[in-house]
C-alpha cells in the first residue's frame, strides 16, 4: 500500500484491506492515519507484524481485524506493542495458527469482544483472564485447549462464549459464576456431565452441548429459566427428565441422533416451541395433546420405528398429528397388521412362479383347516388348472392381497415387479420404505460373472431409493440345480454381496476420510489453490457433506443370509420361506411399522374405499366424502385420513395439484394397468389394443400402423390413439384428460402442444413419452462439445453443471426429468439422451451421458452459453432447470452423487477432460474481492468468477438437501 494513500487520507476513520494479498503490514501508509477507528486486515497473507509500532501509533483504534492470515506460521507471532492500543474494543486474531498470545493483552481495558478461534493455542491463555471489559469470547477450534482455569470466574461481563471443538471433557465450577453470561456453545466436545452449579446461569439463553459424550440429560439444565434454544443433538441420551416443561421460554430444542426410545408427556407444555429435532432416535410413540406444539415450523422426526402416529402421519407434519390425535379420541384405535412384499429381480427370475406357490400354499392350509371343520367347499391345488387373483405372466408390474396368516391377521400387500427395462420409469414409484423386499434370483441360470446384473444392480438401486432396506435372498428353481452347484451357488452370491457392500463402505469411508482431511485445513488453504480437495468448499458445507456420507454408511441396506433355495416342487422349501417371510415381518425390531395403531374411522375409510363394488378408476372428492362420512369422518377430517392413506402407498391423492386434488385414485390395480400400457415395446400387442374394434376400415387401420411406429421411435402420440389404447379404462373425454394429468405428474408424458391459455380449437393435442424415444440428436452434442454446426468454436463462454453417479444412475431419471423441465422451456427438440431447448431466448441443453466403462461414472448435464457480460442470463437459464432436477433427486435419499461446474475455458478448447470446481459452491456466495480462477489444466489461464459461482446462491447443491 503505497504510503501516499495514507499521506492523502490523513482524516480517515474506516479502512478495509480485506482479501488481498499484503505480505507485511503497510507501516508508511499506516502512520499518516492517526484518527483511524477500524482497520481490517483480514484474508490476507501476513506473516508478522514487525515490531508492532505502526499498529501501535493508531491510538484511537477500537476495532481490529487480523483473522485469516499467517501471523503464527513462523517467528515470535504478535508483537508486544500490540497491547498500546488502549482504545480497542474489537480484536479478531482468528485463523492464524498462533500458538500463543501477547503476556500484556490484559492491558486492553475496554476490549469487549476477542475472537481467536482456529489457533493452535495449546492452554486456555492467562492473559485473557485480565481482560475485565471482555463481553465476548471466542476460542472454538483450539483443540488442544483441554480445560479451562477455575480463574475463568473473572471475566464476568462474559455474555457470550463460544468453547466448540476445544477437546474439554469436564468444565470448572468457576464457570458457573460468569452470571452474565447468554450464549454458550460447547459442542464437539467430550464432556459426559455439567458442573453442580450450573443452574447458577439464569441469563443463559443459548446453549449447545451437541456431539458431545451425555449419557443422562443434564438435571442442571431444568434450573434456566431463560433459556430460549438448547442443542444436544449427538449424544448418547436414552431419557428425557418428566419435568422438561419448566423450561417454558423454550423456542428451540435438538434432540436428533440419540438413543431416546420416548417423550415426556410434558413436553406438549413447551408452547413456545418453534423448532424440534428428534430424527434419528428410537422412538415409536409421541405423547398424547403433540399436536399442540402448532408453533413448531422446523420439524424433522425420520429415522425413528414410529407407530402412533403412523410414520407416513408424522413426516407430513405437526397439523398431521393434531388431527390423527383428534381423530384417534373421536374414534377406538385399530391395529390391522399389513406390509407391503416387494419381489424383484430379472425378467426370468421365476417371480411369477414363486408368488403362485407361496398363495396356493396358504390355500392349502386353509383348505386343510376347512376340511377337519367339516367344510367341504371344493378347492384348486397345485396341478390344477386355476388363476389365482390376478396373476398373467409377463404382465409387467402387478399389485395384490396375500393373507399369509389368517390367525393373526397378517396381510401382505404383494408388488411384483418387471424385470423388463421398459417398465424402469415407473417401476421406483413402487419402493418406499417399511416395505420386506425378496430379490429373486434364477440359480438355473445364475453364473458368477453376472452377479452383478442378478444381484448387485437392484440392491444398488434398492438402497439408493430405499435406505436400510430389508432384503430376503430367494433361488429360485433350485430342483434344477445339482446338490454342490446349488450350494456353491448360493455361497458365490452371498460370497459377492459381501465384497460388493464392502468396496461401497470403504469408498465411502475413504471420502468421509477425505472430508476430514479438508475440514483440518484452514479455509484460506483450501482457497489457495484449484489443486487443493473441495477448493473454496465452506467448513459448513463439509459438514454437510460428511453428515451425507454418515447416513449413507449408516443406512446399508440390510440383507438376511444366507440365500433361500426355492422349488416349487418341494413343498418344505414353500413353507420355509413363507414361515422366513412371517417371522421377519412380525419381528419388531425390523418392522415395527406393522403394529402402527390408526383411528378405527381411517381403517373403516381405507375398507370402503376399496369395497368389491368400488370398481370405478377414481372417485371424486365428494365421492369420497360421502364414504368418510359413512366411516364416521366429517369433511374437515377426510383431509389427513386420506393424506395418510397417499403417504402410505394405499391409494394416490394430490392435494396439493390443482386439477387432481379434486380426485382420489384408489384403484391402484387398475392404475397399474394404465401405467403398464406406456411401458409396452411390443408394436404387436400395442396394435392388438388399436384394433380390437372390428369396425375399423383399413385405412383407419394404416394410419394406427404409423402412430405405433411413430409412438415406439418417437416417443409421440395423439389424444384420441391414447384413448383408444387405455381401453375400457377410460370410457368419457374427462377420463382422458385425468389420466394425462396424473400421467405428467408422475413424469411419464407431457403435451407438445398445450395452448398457454386459449385451447387448442378443435387440434389434436399431442403428447410425448421420453422414455420411448430412440432418435439422437447430433446438432446438441456438437453444442455440448464448444462448436456449432459448422465446426466452428463459439466465441461466446459456455456454463455447464455436470451431476456425475458413481454406483448407479436412477432408472428412469432421465425420462422423467425430461418432462419436468417442459414447463421451463420452449422450441424443445427431444433426442434419446439430450434435450435441446430455449430459456427464452438463452439457449439450453440437458445432456445424459451412460457410464463407458466399469470405472466411469454416468453424468448428466445441463449447459448454456452466453458472452461474458450477459453471462448472467445463462445462470438465469439453468437455474429452474437445476432445482427442478434436485427435486427429482430427493426422491433417492441413499443415492451418492456429486455435482461440478465444468471450466468454461477447457470447455471452449474442446478439452475431453475439462477441470471441475466443486458443486458447492453453487451454493457459496461469491468470495469478496475474487475475480478470477486459475486452471489446474493450464496453469497460465484464468477462468472468470462468473462461470463458477452463480449471481446469487440459490441453486441447491447436494449436500443442501
Amino acid at each position: 500500500l503505497p504510503e501516499e494513500v495514507g499521506a492523502a487520507l490523513s482524516g480517515l476513520r474506516v479502512l478495509s484491506l480485506r482479501r488481498n494479498r499484503l505480505a507485511r503490514l503497510p507501516a508508511a501508509a499506516l502512520r499518516h492515519l492517526g484518527r483511524l477507528a477500524e482497520l481490517d486486515l483480514s484474508h490476507n497473507r501476513l506473516r508478522g507484524l514487525g515490531d508492532g509500532g505502526a499498529l501501535a501509533g493508531l491510538r484511537g483504534l477500537r476495532k481490529l481485524s487480523l483473522s485469516h492470515n499467517e501471523l503464527g506460521a513462523e517467528g515470535p507471532g504478535l508483537p508486544p506493542r500490540l497491547t498500546e492500543l488502549g482504545c480497542l474494543e474489537e480484536l479478531d486474531l482468528s485463523f492464524n495458527r498462533l500458538r500463543r498470545l501477547p503476556e500484556g493483552l490484559g492491558r486492553l481495558r475496554h476490549l469487549r469482544t476477542l475472537d481467536v478461534d482456529h489457533n493452535l493455542l495449546p492452554s486456555f491463555p492467562a492473559p485473557l483472564l485480565e481482560l475485565a471489559a471482555l463481553e465476548e469470547l471466542d476460542c472454538s477450534g483450539n483443540r488442544h485447549l483441554g480445560a479451562l482455569p477455575e480463574g475463568i470466574a473473572a471475566l464476568r461481563r462474559l455474555k457470550i462464549l463460544w468453547l466448540s471443538g476445544t477437546g474439554l471433557a469436564s468444565l470448572p465450577e468457576g464457570l458457573c459464576q460468569l452470571s452474565a453470561l447468554e450464549s454458550l456453545m460447547l459442542d464437539g466436545n467430550r464432556l459426559q456431565a455439567l458442573p453442580a452449579g450450573f443452574g447458577r446461569l439464569q441469563r443463559l439463553k443459548m446453549l449447545n452441548l451437541s456431539s458431545n459424550l451425555l449419557g443422562e440429560f443434564p438435571s442442571a439444565i431444568l434450573a434456566l429459566p431463560s433459556l430460549e434454544e438448547l442443542y444436544l443433538s449427538r449424544n448418547q441420551l436414552s431419557v428425557l427428565p418428566p419435568h422438561l416443561c419448566q423450561l417454558h421460554q423454550l423456542r428451540t430444542l435438538w434432540l436428533d441422533n440419540n438413543r431416546i426410545r420416548y417423550l415426556p408427556d410434558s413436553i406438549v407444555l413447551l408452547h413456545s416451541l418453534e423448532e424440534l429435532v428428534l430424527q434419528g432416535n428410537q422412538i415409536a410413540i409421541l405423547p398424547e395433546g403433540f399436536g399442540q406444539l402448532s408453533r413448531v415450523t422446523l420439524w424433522k422426526i425420520k429415522d425413528n420405528p414410529l407407530i402412533q402416529p403412523p410414520y407416513e402421519v408424522c413426516m407430513k407434519g405437526i397439523p398431521y398429528i393434531a388431527a390423527y390425535q383428534q381423530e384417534l379420541a373421536h374414534s377406538q384405535p385399530a391395529l390391522k397388521p399389513r406390509l407391503k412384499l416387494v419381489l424383484m429381480g430379472l425378467k426370468d427370475a421365476g417371480k411369477t412362479l414363486l408368488r403362485r406357490c407361496l398363495m396356493e400354499e396358504n390355500e392349502q392350509r386353509e383348505d386343510m383347516g376347512s376340511l377337519e371343520a367339516g367344510n367341504t367347499q371344493h378347492r384348486a391345488f397345485p396341478g390344477q388348472q386355476q388363476d389365482i387373483g390376478r396373476v398373467t405372466v409377463g404382465k409387467g408390474i402387478e399389485v395384490m392381497d396375500w393373507t399369509a396368516d389368517a390367525e393373526r391377521g397378517l396381510t401382505f400387500i404383494v408388488y411384483e415387479l418387471a424385470g423388463d427395462p421398459s417398465y424402469d420409469v415407473i417401476q421406483s414409484f413402487f419402493l418406499s420404505p417399511g416395505a420386506l423386499y425378496v430379490l429373486v434370483v434364477n440359480l438355473s441360470a445364475y453364473v458368477p460373472q453376472h452377479f452383478y446384473p442378478s444381484v448387485g444392480y437392484f440392491l444398488h438401486w434398492l438402497s439408493s431409493k430405499v435406505p436400510h432396506a430389508v432384503v430376503c435372498m430367494v433361488g429360485t428353481h433350485a430342483d434344477l440345480c445339482a446338490e454342490r452347484e446349488l450350494e456353491e451357488k448360493c455361497l458365490d452370491i452371498h460370497h459377492q454381496i459381501a465384497q460388493q457392500e464392502k468396496r461401497d463402505a470403504e469408498g465411502l469411508q475413504s471420502l468421509v476420510q477425505q472430508v476430514d482431511e479438508a475440514l483440518g485445513q484452514d479455509f484460506d488453504l483450501r482457497c489457495s489453490s484449484p489443486h487443493a480437495a473441495f477448493y473454496g468448499v465452506s467448513d459448513k458445507n463439509l459438514r454437510r457433506k460428511k453428515a451425507q456420507f454418515q447416513y449413507l454408511l449408516n443406512h446399508r441396506p440390510q440383507i438376511l443370509s444366507p440365500v433361500l433355495p426355492f422349488s416349487c416342487q418341494d413343498r418344505c422349501q414353500v413353507r420355509r420361506l413363507r414361515d422366513k417371510l412371517l417371522s421377519v415381518a412380525e419381528h419388531r425390531d425390523i418392522f415395527p411399522n406393522l403394529h402402527r395403531v390408526l383411528p378405527k374411522s381411517w381403517q373403516v375409510l381405507e375398507e370402503l374405499h376399496f369395497q368389491p363394488q368400488a370398481q370405478q378408476l377414481w372417485l371424486s372428492w365428494w365421492d369420497s366424502a360421502r364414504l368418510g362420512l359413512q366411516a364416521g369422518l366429517t369433511e374437515d377430517r377426510l383431509q389427513s385420513a386420506l393424506s395418510y392413506l397417499h403417504e402410505s402407498g394405499k391409494l394416490l391423492y394430490f392435494e396439493e395439484h390443482l386439477t387432481l386434488r379434486e380426485y382420489v385414485f384408489h384403484n391402484l390395480p387398475r392404475l397399474i394397468d394404465i401405467l403398464n400400457v406406456f411401458c409396452q415395446r411390443d408394436a404387436t400387442v400395442l396394435l392388438q389394443k388399436l384394433l380390437s374394434d372390428t369396425q375399423i376400415d383399413e385405412l383407419r387401420t394404416t394410419q394406427l400402423h404409423h402412430y405405433v411406429e411413430g409412438f415406439l421411435l418417437h416417443g409421440l402420440l395423439p389424444a384420441h390413439v391414447i384413448r383408444l389404447l387405455l381401453k375400457p379404462h377410460v370410457q368419457s373425454r374427462e377420463d382422458l384428460q385425468l389420466i394425462l394429468e396424473l400421467l405428467e405428474k408422475m413424469g411419464l408424458c407431457y403435451c407438445v402442444n398445450k395452448p398457454k391459455c386459449k385451447p387448442l380449437n378443435g387440434a389434436a393435442a399431442w403428447y410425448k413419452f421420453p422414455c420411448y424415444v430412440k432418435n439422437e440428436v447430433p446438432h446438441a452434442e456438437a453444442w455440448i462439445n464448444g462448436t456449432n454446426l459448422s465446426g466452428q468454436s463459439f466465441v461466446v463462454e459456455q456454463l455447464q453443471i455436470e451431476y456425475s453417479f458413481p454406483f448407479i444412475f436412477p432408472p428412469g431419471l432421465f425420462a422423467r426429468y425430461s418432462v419436468q423441465i417442459n414447463s421451463h422451456v420452449v422450441q424443445r427438440s427431444d433426442g434419446k439422451y439430450q434435450v435441446y431447448a430455449y430459456r427464452g431466448k438463452v439457449p439450453v441443453v440437458v445432456s445424459y451421458r451412460p457410464a463407458r466403462g466399469a470405472l466411469q461414472p454416468d453424468t448428466l448435464s445441463i449447459a448454456s452459453h452466453a458472452s461474458l457480460p450477459n453471462i448472467w442470463t445463462a445462470w438465469q437459464a439453468i437455474t429452474p432447470l437445476l432445482e427442478e432436477l434436485n427435486v427429482l433427486l430427493q426422491e433417492w435419499p441413499g443415492l451418492y452423487y456429486t455435482v461440478h461446474v465444468l471450466c468454461s475455458k477447457c470447455l471452449k478448447r474442446g478439452s475431453p477432460n475439462p477441470h471441475t470446481f466443486p458443486g458447492e459452491l453453487l451454493s457459496q456466495p461469491r468470495p469478496e474481492g475474487l475475480t478470477e480462477i486459475i486452471c489446474p489444466k493450464n496453469g497460465s489461464e484464468r477462468v472468470n468468477v462468473a462461470l463458477v459461482y452463480p449471481p446469487t446462491p440459490t441453486v441447491i447443491s447436494p449436500c443442501s438437501k
